[in-house]
């Protein structure tokens, strides 16, 4: 009996540990605030938090702890509700004016430079969004795609600080989003049609790096928040998901994701190591609502952390 006892109060204990854990990320979920460390970065990973609050679930049924079941089955409601795509969806009511591929990638310090090229090559989008791309990216980029590519907006920078993007239709300059790592912009004259287009790469959300990770994707709402009307293209490595208030807040300006219109919303675009098994989709093409979205696919290219995300978009006139 006591050694029974002593099992009973382990597994308590133990499911009590987990369903606190769990608590206070979807607490600060409930709450609409991202909170502080570590809280962001399990919020990446929302939906696997399934897996310990079952882990609790489990303990508490054995240990005959009737208080935890309860909880556990809250969490889970509460999680089963946070799971569901979040942001608006619909198609523009006018007619379709011109039709056209983007892609954007962030190449990990120039990594990957080859890799996108060969994709690039490949898959022959009309726009592409680099991130992370160095000096060397910058040159490999113009010798090997400056023909089929150029026009540009380029920020080049060493390390993760820069940005390029690439466009077959004339670019004019724009004033970009300032943060810690380069988001440049431009206007593309998509076949006489204006669209804003806008590069996103807020620093991540590192330990003691928090309130400038939040600053940075603050600063692309107020963008998303104060465009002048222009369809607007923001895309890039956001470093946050749908279940960041600050991501979510971008969102409600009423620009759309791209990957969510497709139900993909839930297509992990980041670390490949694991994906597309386990990861958050932290990559993104989010779109005003002048635009309507016919695929979107996320690539698997070599020497990078993340997936490249290619989505093809309709502009429509406005109804």
């Amino acid at each position: 009996m006591p050694g029974r006892r002593r099992g009973r109060q382990l597994g308590i204990w133990s499911a009590a540990l987990l369903l606190l854990g769990v608590s206070a990320v979807v607490g600060c979920r409930v709450a609409d605030t991202d909170g502080i460390t570590p809280i962001p970065q399990f919020l990446a990973f929302l939906p696997w938090l399934l897996v310990p609050a079952g882990l609790a679930l489990l303990l508490a049924l054995f240990s005959r702890w009737w208080t935890g079941i309860v909880w556990a089955v809250v969490l889970f409601g509460l999680l089963a509700w946070f799971i569901e795509p979040y942001g608006k969806t619909g198609r523009p009511d006018g007619p379709p004016l011109a039709s056209f591929r983007v892609l954007t990638s962030n190449v990990e310090f120039g990594q990957a430079t080859e890799a996108l090229v060969t994709a690039v090559r490949r898959e022959k989008p009309d726009i592409v969004f680099v991130q992370e791309c160095e000096h060397t990216c910058d040159a490999t980029l113009r010798k090997a795609l400056g023909t089929d590519y150029p026009h540009r907006a380029a920020q080049v920078a060493g390390g993760s600080a820069g940005s390029v993007v690439l466009s077959r239709f004339p670019l004019t300059s724009a004033e970009g989003v300032p943060g810690a790592m380069a988001m440049p912009g431009a206007v593309a004259d998509v076949r006489g049609h204006a669209v804003r287009l806008q590069l996103a790469h807020p620093v991540p959300p590192m330990p003691g790096d928090i309130d400038r990770w939040r600053r940075e994707l603050d600063a692309l709402h107020d963008f998303a928040a104060e465009a002048d009307g222009t369809p607007l293209v923001l895309a890039g490595d956001f470093n946050a998901s749908q279940d960041h208030a600050a991501f979510r807040r971008i969102l409600d300006t009423g620009l759309r994701d791209a990957a969510r219109l497709t139900g993909h919303d839930r297509t992990p675009s980041w670390p490949t190591l694991t994906t597309p098994t386990f990861g958050a989709q932290i990559d993104h093409v989010l779109l005003s609502s002048d635009f309507s979205v016919r695929t979107a696919r996320f690539l698997d290219l070599p020497d990078t952390d993340h997936r490249a995300l290619l989505v093809d978009l309709t502009l429509h006139q406005r109804g």
